[in-house]
């Protein structure tokens, strides 16, 4: 044990503790300073004068007197807080019942030696200090093979595996470390330059179909994951979760794997501007804004209508099931804001009466606008380890499980899609741009005629229909953002660019934007 370093304390409640003192030397060797009782009584007016004396309670179970689960039962009333190990030399299930149902910690069964207490101390006491150190230690060697991955990576694939090795990474250490979590910033931030050369090079191909390397972008998410369901006869639930960032999703998964197991697990590009205008009306109709333009036209909407741009998803998703043939299937489309919306469609969705069954949640997407507007927002979502953990928590507490659950159980074989239309990303660089009174005022992409800006710090679309985009008045071109950057107009510069700063922003082109999760999940065998 490392000079300075914090002792744990141990209450040791057993009848028999002069027989233990080899365990406790050992224990004290390595770090531990054990107190002790010799019965339940004597441990609970311990307890009683100050439960905080002590970081954990081991407790034997066969004591005259006050059984363990006696005393266990009542140590819960004064010190809740602290973990206890239960020590027996029963191994009837019911004991185990109780001291489960008890919220032991751990339960170990005599003869125990004192490696054997050791390993349950660690685990209790410093499993998160040790999964951390572990972590960190993972990524100081797999710092150099990212950073080759980096220079290296020429295809969305390999962006999205770099960006899916350095998100697991930031939710493992998170801010626990520091160090190394001020060097995996750094890290992403390269990474998103990188990416940021990578889109340039490549997005107008991949939307005129000319690279082999294009990965599935917005337009065809239905096509290539709904579509090959549909087709087999089985019911689909698609669930659009706006603005759900791909570390986001690794936060969710695990409450997710409680009801349902994943089938595939992939990644899809969202179309630029990464906006939901563009994004999710391209998502719904199978097509590039351009063309929901040009076919639909009373259903598009443009970028200076007030009218809300996500209006007419149904009628799009409508038809693009006429396009495929499939205008007898039953389609039923709920769109939630808010738990009380959700409350809603879980009270009126009925499992087997349709085939596809499409659930908008924009509850993410108002949380990352609220971080603008709200100081507790700001200071509850202050980082991307905070924002994720966040959205976790929004989702372990929402009618939404409840509405998987109800999913879950239905007579029919039924395939559950999750996915979102874009990402966000914190921005912290104000770049100024200039234009006429008929350009949007989006923060990270602008639409107009004679933009002024930094040329070396946008991606342009002179020609929007090259970029499957329309244009909403003759000259238009299209800038969209780097990674963290954010466009203020001069007018009240330090103002606006003071509103902004550290706020989750989408419509350019980031990693956390574009790199987006598409996954497939099956009823539990």
């Amino acid at each position: 044990m490392s000079k300075g370093e914090h002792r744990h304390k141990i209450l040791w409640i057993d009848d028999e503790i002069d027989l233990l003192k080899p365990h406790i030397l050992f224990l004290n060797q390595k770090g531990y300073d054990v107190d002790s009782a010799s019965s339940g009584t004597e441990a609970l007016d311990l307890l009683a004068k100050d439960s905080h004396n002590w970081d954990i309670i081991m407790l034997d179970e066969n004591m005259p007197g006050l059984s363990g689960l006696e005393t266990l039962e009542r140590l819960k009333l004064i010190a809740s807080h602290l973990p206890v190990i239960m020590i027996t030399k029963s191994e009837e299930e019911n004991i185990m019942d109780q001291a489960v149902g008890n919220q032991i910690a751990d339960y170990l069964i005599k003869p125990v030696n004192p490696r054997q207490i050791l390993s349950s101390l660690k685990k209790i006491l410093h499993s998160e200090q040790l999964v951390t150190e572990q972590a960190a230690n993972s990524y100081r060697r797999e710092f150099l093979d990212i950073s080759n991955l980096i220079s290296q990576a020429s295809t969305f694939v390999e962006w999205s595996e770099i960006y899916r090795r350095l998100t697991l990474r930031s939710i493992e250490f998170g801010e626990s470390a520091p160090d190394l979590a001020e060097l995996l910033r750094t890290q992403l931030d390269e990474a998103n330059k990188g990416f940021f050369r990578f889109i340039s090079r490549n997005y107008l191909d991949w939307i005129a179909g000319q690279s082999e390397d294009a990965p599935i972008l917005s337009h065809k998410i239905l096509e290539n994951f709904v579509l090959p369901k549909l087709n087999d006869g089985k019911k689909v639930v698609l669930l659009l979760i706006d603005n759900l960032r791909l570390d986001q999703w690794f936060a969710l998964r695990p409450l997710i794997l409680d009801i349902f197991d994943i089938e595939r697990e992939n990644t899809c590009s969202a179309l630029l501007p990464t906006a939901t205008q563009y994004c999710r009306n391209a998502i719904f109709s199978g097509l590039l804004p351009l063309d929901i333009r040009k076919r639909f036209p009373e259903l598009w909407v443009d970028e200076d209508s007030p009218e809300s741009k996500n209006l007419n998803e149904e009628p799009l998703l409508q038809n693009w099931l006429d396009s495929k043939k499939l205008s007898n299937l039953r389609l039923k489309y709920y769109k939630a804001n808010d738990s009380a919306a959700l409350q809603k469609i879980l009270k009126e969705y009925n499992p087997d009466s349709f085939d596809l069954s499409v659930v908008v949640i924009n509850f993410i997407d108002i949380l990352s606008h609220s971080k603008t507007d709200s100081m507790m927002i700001k200071e509850l979502a202050s980082n991307d380890a905070a924002y994720r953990s966040l959205s976790a928590s929004w989702f372990r507490h929402s009618p939404i499980r409840d509405l998987l659950r109800k999913i879950a159980v239905q007579s029919s074989p039924t395939s559950l899609i999750l996915t979102t239309d874009h990402g966000s990303v914190r921005v912290t660089n104000p770049v100024k741009v200039i234009g006429d009174r008929d350009t949007n005022d989006a923060l990270r992409y602008k639409v107009g005629k004679n933009l002024s800006f930094p040329s070396k710090d946008v991606f342009e679309i002179k020609s929007p229909t090259i970029a499957g985009l329309p244009s909403p008045f003759l000259s238009a071109s299209y800038i969209c953002a780097r990674p963290g950057d954010y466009f203020v107009y001069p007018n009240n510069f330090n103002h606006y660019s003071s509103f902004y700063q550290d706020s989750y922003q989408h419509g350019g082109i980031s990693l956390e934007e574009m790199i987006l999760p598409v996954v497939t999940l099956k009823n539990k065998s």
